[in-house]
């Protein structure tokens, strides 16, 4: 059989073994759909101001914790306690419901605003589908880091 890196579900990774087990593999696709997000919104007319002001927040407070997030844990700052287990569990269940509110806000403005220009149209609607799969990213990463969280 061939040796593995892949760490035990009931203990946390850290250095490059983040690249390798579940749930911390979505770090990477978390940061990339979420980065296109905020990129598509902020490239458009932020109109009206409220609703986009909060996908806005959505995506940037996101963005920044998952990356702090990632540091964290590639240089081993949780020494493998079962309180970052919990913390990783409720940070990526409220980023998930962060990102489904903030779809959903997307989705209902896109819908507004299609007889505008097509080209902002065509980038609204980009960023719906990225922050919907920002949404499912961190809502599978969520559901693994409660099977991690119960299992440390």
């Amino acid at each position: 059989m061939a040796a593995t890196t892949a760490q035990p579900m009931g203990s946390l990774p850290s250095g490059l073994g983040i690249c390798t087990t579940a749930p911390d593999i979505f770090y990477l696709p978390e940061l990339v759909f979420g980065g296109l997000v905020w990129i598509l919104v902020a490239s458009t007319h932020v109109e009206p101001p409220n609703p986009l002001g909060w996908v806005m927040f959505v995506s940037v407070f996101c963005f920044v914790m998952t990356f702090l997030w990632m540091i964290i844990f590639a240089a081993g700052g949780h020494k493998n306690g079962s309180g970052w287990a919990a913390a990783d569990f409720a940070y990526h269940g409220l980023a998930a419901f962060f990102y489904l509110s903030a779809g959903v806000d997307l989705a209902y403005i896109t819908f507004q605003k299609r007889s505008g220009t097509f080209k902002i149209y065509q980038i609204d609607i980009a960023a719906v589908v990225f922050a919907y799969l920002a949404t499912l990213l961190y809502f599978i990463h969520t559901i693994l880091s409660a099977i991690r969280w119960k299992n440390f």
